[in-house]
């Protein structure tokens, strides 16, 4: 089954996000894994939508993960992207090869795939959304 890694890799990647020296200087505690209800005030981190493809052969089980990671400023935050972006590549470095240790399957490949940067909530706030992919051997 294709799927059956992407909590683990979801798990992984929240939890390494959090580790990260460099990102925690710019966000605080502010990494969601899931998009809070109501924007909290500067800038935050949180996991997104997620593509999964079968990657699997004749010798073994395997997944193709595309997933998106995204870093948005609040209304409140006002100014320009300069703190969204500095997040971003701090999101990137963290992940970008990134060695995690999953709970099922095995990662042999984290890369950054596209960013995506624009102007959200009527131009108040900022939003950049990093691509990954991820491949996961299940066997």
């Amino acid at each position: 089954m294709s799927f059956a890694a992407s909590v683990a890799l979801q798990g992984a990647v929240y939890q390494h996000l959090r580790a990260d020296t460099a990102l925690n200087d710019l966000v605080g505690d502010a990494i969601f894994d899931a998009m809070p209800v109501e924007s909290p005030a500067g800038v935050f981190v949180s996991l997104g939508p997620e593509d999964v493809r079968d990657a699997g052969d004749m010798t073994a089980a395997a997944s193709q993960h595309d997933f998106v990671v995204s870093v948005l400023s609040g209304a409140d935050q006002g100014g320009g992207f300069a703190a969204v972006k500095a997040a971003a590549v701090a999101v990137a470095d963290a992940l970008d090869q990134a060695q995690l240790a999953l709970s099922r399957g095995r990662l042999t490949g984290l890369w950054f795939q596209r960013a995506r940067a624009r102007r959200i909530e009527k131009g108040a706030a900022r939003r950049v959304d990093l691509t990954f992919r991820a491949r996961i051997d299940l066997g």
